[in-house]
């Protein structure tokens, strides 16, 4: 099969969707990948090491895009809708719930489009969601703590704290991996943690993790209510599979925060939730709004881009082959992979992405 590998055009994106070490194990089964010239450079990745790994080099995007699976990270901007072909298959990012301009071309073009983020096994879990879940948890503290700075347009809380001085209050909004790896690094950098979850039985592994060092309660109107105003670093961590993210911070909340404090809310991507969170971008990340410092970079983990395409890749791999090596029958074939399957023969397919257009 050929496959395309594009570069990615959003914001300061440096990831890649392949590799080189994923293109050698591609051609070795006897597939030609094709890798836009510059795609790997911001992660570190040269033309010449995807050559010598068997793949193609491109000089034009349509060049790359113009093969029967085409392997991305994040998802396709309307300059790249023209790329899109009935009879194509595009393994990549989406987020369709909230992003209803994607979601309309995706469809028209008769493209079958399958998400990495609704890719679900069995017991719930989401195998390609994970890594970058792990990589923009630990992010939000970093971003989080970097935005309180005063020279950043924060109220100068350093987490941390110092002996005689109260260390600064992160709440997370959401228990699981993006609020779970938040609160290790909020943790590890002695910042005070609390952890709102409607999982009870998730609270309670958290308590097995994190011990006393936490605060973990459970989250409901009231209890958003108390702790909110008193963050001085709020992290959105909710995540519904498909759907777009609950409005769980009103803007009258975000009103009664201290001046200077910040908002990271990982869930931007799927509409965010928090009221007043609108998305950003790496090259301009925040804004005030009712004197709250906002973070809503949608790709975060385009930041680290080495480590987080070695991530992606060791996860996305064995269904990219498996793709390579039977088209839609993988589908068929392997129930997973089957759950990341959004669109198909111009139409939704995903049950919870047709709940977010009500269809």
């Amino acid at each position: 099969m050929e496959i395309g590998v594009p570069k990615e055009t959003k914001d300061q994106e440096y990831r890649v969707g392949l590799t080189p070490s994923s293109v050698r194990s591609l051609c070795e089964q006897k597939h030609q990948v094709f890798v836009e010239t510059q795609a790997g450079v911001g992660a570190g990745l040269k033309d010449e090491d995807y050559q010598q790994a068997g793949a193609t080099i491109v000089t034009e995007a349509k060049q790359a895009w113009n093969r029967e699976l085409v392997v991305k990270v994040k998802e396709p901007l309307p300059d790249e809708y023209i790329y899109l072909e009935k009879g194509q298959l595009l393994f990549t990012y989406l987020h369709l719930a909230a992003d209803r301009v994607l979601t309309e071309a995706l469809i028209n073009s008769g493209i079958t489009a399958i998400a990495y983020e609704t890719v679900e096994l069995p017991n719930g879990k989401l195998p390609l969601l994970n890594p970058m879940s792990i990589i923009a948890g630990r992010l939000s503290v970093q971003f989080g703590a970097h935005h309180l700075e005063r020279q950043q347009g924060g109220r100068g809380v350093l987490l941390g704290g110092f002996p005689g001085v109260r260390s600064g209050r992160v709440v997370i909004l959401g228990g699981g991996v993006v609020g779970t790896e938040a609160a290790r690094i909020a943790v590890g950098i002695g910042a005070q943690v609390q952890i709102l979850d409607v999982n009870v039985e998730r609270l309670g592994e958290l308590e097995n993790l994190f011990g006393s060092r936490v605060e973990l309660l459970y989250s409901n109107s009231s209890q958003i209510e108390t702790v909110v105003p008193d963050a001085d670093l709020l992290i959105g961590a909710v995540l519904t599979t498909g759907k777009r993210a609950p409005k769980l911070v009103t803007r009258e909340l975000v009103q009664q925060m201290r001046p200077g404090s910040v908002i990271v809310d990982v869930a931007v991507d799927q509409g965010g939730c928090v009221e007043t969170l609108q998305v950003t971008s790496h090259s301009h990340p925040t804004y005030v709004e009712e004197g709250v410092v906002h973070f809503g970079v949608p790709n975060m983990p385009g930041a680290v881009p080495w480590t987080a395409t070695q991530a992606l890749n060791n996860s996305t791999l064995p269904y990219v082959i498996q793709l390579a090596n039977k088209g839609l029958t993988a589908l068929e074939e392997n129930p997973i992979l089957a759950k990341g399957l959004n669109v198909q023969n111009q139409q939704l397919i995903h049950p919870a992405v047709k709940e977010a257009f009500d269809l």
